[in-house]
């Protein structure tokens, strides 16, 4: 073949490859384009529900719907614990541009300081959320909301207030900052109190901000409300004469309980020192206990009038029996048991009345350390009131194998046990009531609880009448509640530290009902470590008893018993220390 045929061969065949590859490409770009085509016809006719869900997924979300937490009321529907309306001020930092001069303007409404904001959101710019301020008030999140600052949020939440501040504290605790029970009722009643979340799907703009709610998918619900026996009225009253006794005998602490004789319902409750749950700024584990359930002390004389119940139930004594306590006091080894002076032979109820130890022991130890033991048990002392309060404290009530003498006789006036003040109201209850021991209880009854009966009516009303002459002319004559009859007992223990008994550290404690014909309630007070050079239970403790019944005898409508010249103010009376 000649050179120029060849020439023409080739062309040919460069041509036809330059064509071949051109078709290749215009092939393939028509091809592309008919792909893309038919998937956007698909996209929009056929399958559209695709570009629907990935549009959805861009610009929808679910948002939580906070619970409202229930609400804790006396029992007359008086708050005690509320949860109000708030705004929770947050971020988004991958929104917000740090060199953004608003920052400094919201870091100002927020009390931060602004290089700490800047610092923050420069940590925190991977993420799309953090919180700035927790439940501030609205009108506060209205004014940053209206700086415009993009990529700064609120919501709403609910912050727990106490109406009643520091006088209920110690009953209706508190709750964190997520509104989870912390202490008290609060924590003992959370399942309760708390609501269960609800969602909500919503549409969102590209700034995150909510443009409309769409569905509900559950809805919020809200937590039960809890009503509770406390009796605002009585509490109020109860707390401020227990705080002016503390402060007034610069004393260490107090406590003091109230309840109803016929049903066991707590109608007040209070300590020092107390703090306020609205402020927690100054908060301290000391503070925070219900001393009333959780602190465990010796009850000393108070026990006496129990002791004497197992006496007259035996059989083997009557209140009008005599026992010689000469010559005022008893030797057990190295031990000495001692009245305040000789009293001589005396009536069992004069036992009562002038809070002798030698008489009451030497019952004890006739009638042993079992009976006087197990009647303790059977009024509720060493055992769980039932009541359903975290951190309850149960005490200590011996049940050695055999019973030493000194033994027997200790543990008949309150020494060599254990108990805390509401276990010790309880008992009086007992004796109170005609001997019919109830359940206790911090929440408001809808009908009068099954009781027990634990010893006579005979025996509780013989011990009544003894508890009567106590505050006529024995130790507890400050004890009188104005225009009322009342009877109770005093006792003065003292208080144990690190080496054992403090030779100058006392409880001063008083427990006893009014009106004493026919009881309606009883209070236990008890006051720690006064240092005002009075100490005795019926110095110190008596004299607030005696106010706190007579006030709330007059609001529960207890119609006065005394004339005007039979009523006796309680800082006028004498009679025997106790």
């Amino acid at each position: 073949m000649s050179e120029q045929g060849k020439v023409t061969t080739g062309q040919r065949l460069v041509a036809g490859l330059k064509a071949w590859r051109y078709g290749t490409v215009v092939g393939v770009f028509l091809l592309v384009v008919a792909t893309l085509a038919w998937r956007l016809v698909d996209l929009h006719v056929v399958d559209q529900e695709f570009l629907s869900q990935q549009g959805d997924v861009r610009t929808i979300r679910v948002e939580s719907i906070d619970a409202h937490r229930g609400m804790v009321t006396d029992r007359y529907g008086e708050p005690l614990a509320v949860s109000t309306p708030v705004q929770t001020i947050w971020a988004n930092p991958s929104e917000i541009q740090i060199d953004d001069p608003r920052l400094a303007v919201v870091a100002r409404q927020l009390g931060m300081s602004e290089g700490d904001l800047r610092g923050r959101i420069r940590d925190y710019s991977g993420r799309e959320f953090m919180f700035l301020r927790r439940k501030v008030q609205p009108q506060l999140a209205q004014q940053v909301m209206e700086v415009g600052m993009p990529g700064i949020y609120s919501r709403q939440e609910y912050r727990r207030y106490y109406p009643a501040g520091e006088v209920t504290s110690h009953v209706v605790g508190f709750t964190d900052i997520d509104e989870s029970g912390q202490e008290g009722i609060e924590l003992a009643y959370n399942d309760w109190l708390s609501g269960e979340r609800g969602k909500k799907r919503v549409l969102k703009d590209n700034l995150g901000r909510v443009i409309k709610d769409l569905t509900l998918i559950r809805d919020a619900s809200p937590g039960k409300n809890l009503t509770l026996s406390i009796d605002l009225r009585l509490q109020y009253l109860a707390y401020r004469e227990l705080k002016a006794v503390v402060t007034a005998h610069n004393a260490r602490g107090g406590t003091l309980v109230m309840l109803d004789v016929d049903t066991g319902e707590v109608l007040a409750m209070v300590n020092q020192g107390a703090y306020n749950p609205n402020d927690r700024s100054q908060l301290t584990a000391n503070r925070l206990r219900n001393k009333a359930i959780t602190d465990l002390f010796e009850p000393g004389s108070t026990m006496k009038p129990i002791s004497m119940a197992a006496a007259l139930e035996s059989g083997r004594y009557k209140a009008s029996d005599t026992i010689d306590t000469a010559p005022g006091y008893r030797r057990f080894g190295r031990f000495t048991i001692r009245d305040h002076r000789n009293y001589g032979a005396i009536s069992l109820t004069d036992v009562i009345v002038k809070s002798s130890n030698v008489g009451i022991s030497k019952i004890a130890n006739d009638l042993g350390g079992d009976v006087i033991r197990n009647m303790y048990a059977r009024l509720g002392i060493g055992q769980p009131t039932g009541i359903g309060f975290p951190g309850e404290a149960v005490g200590v009530l011996p049940a050695p194998p055999k019973w030493r003498p000194v033994e027997e006789a200790t543990l008949s006036y309150g020494y060599g046990m254990s108990l805390n003040a509401l276990q010790l109201a309880q008992a009086y209850m007992v004796l109170a009531n005609g001997g019919t021991r109830y359940p206790l209880s911090l929440l408001e009854l809808t009908e009068k609880p099954v009781g027990q009966r634990v010893i006579s009516e005979k025996v509780a009303y013989e011990v009544r009448q003894m508890l009567r002459k106590v505050v006529a002319s024995g130790t507890g004559t400050r004890a009188q509640p104005g225009f009322y009859s009342a009877g109770g007992k005093t006792g003065t223990v003292h208080l144990v530290g690190k080496s054992g008994y403090e030779d100058s550290q006392y409880k001063a404690i008083f427990a006893g009902m009014a009106p004493i014909d026919d009881p309606r309630i009883v209070t236990v007070v008890a006051v720690d470590a006064p240092q005002s050079g009075e100490y005795y239970g019926g110095e110190v403790a008596a004299p607030v008893f005696a106010r706190v019944m007579g006030g709330a005898l007059r609001l529960l409508n207890v119609k006065p018993e005394l004339e005007l010249g039979q009523a006796r103010k309680p800082e006028s009376a004498a009679g025997e220390r106790g």
